[in-house]
């Protein structure tokens, strides 16, 4: 009877010390781990990377590829979008559809153009460049968790780049980073 308590009250204990340690790490309902939710930075900005998304790609309808991020939000307010995209061709982006951005209930439809090109930028390497596109802004009331999605073809999955397609031919949407408007 005594290694029968023994054994329980070891169990009882392993459970509670393993729910413990893992009690605040998840939440949502996909339980995603708080520590790989993108922060909000201490300038404002939030810089949401294409290889942190979730993706979902659609070989057939490249247009509807999508990527998403969760990200923390500090400090509410209006935000500008810009979408970063890596190109050898900065006069002309080559994305064949507008970018569909959606936050909450808002949701941005744009062409991107090279609003923004940055020549020695360290995310790309020759021959490409860094084009900045502004898409617009959206209103975040306050703080709080929020997901963010893109819908392109230009989405490309790790994995394809590695499997035949050239990004020479093509522009990568490479990630959209949220500035805070100054009054």
């Amino acid at each position: 009877m005594r290694s029968i308590l023994f054994a329980v009250s070891v169990l009882l204990v392993s459970l509670i010390t393993y729910s413990c340690s893992n009690s605040g790490k998840k939440s949502g309902k996909r339980g995603l781990i708080v520590s790989d939710k993108i922060i909000q930075k201490d300038d404002g900005t939030i810089n949401l990377d294409i290889d942190k998304a979730s993706q979902y790609n659609d070989n057939t309808n490249p247009s509807c590829n999508t990527a998403e991020w969760n990200f923390i939000v500090s400090r509410p307010g209006r935000y500008k979008v810009w979408l970063s995209s890596a190109t050898v061709d900065t006069m002309d982006l080559q994305y064949n559809n507008t970018v569909k951005i959606s936050l909450l209930d808002e949701r941005l439809d744009v062409q991107p153009v090279g609003d923004k090109i940055v020549l020695n930028a360290s995310d790309v390497k020759y021959p490409y460049y860094r084009a900045d596109s502004y898409m617009g802004t959206f209103y975040i009331q306050e703080p709080g968790e929020y997901s963010i999605q893109v819908i392109s073809e230009k989405v490309i999955n790790k994995s394809e780049d590695n499997h035949g397609i050239s990004l020479k031919d093509h522009t990568k949407l490479m990630s959209v980073f949220l500035t805070p408007m100054t009054r």
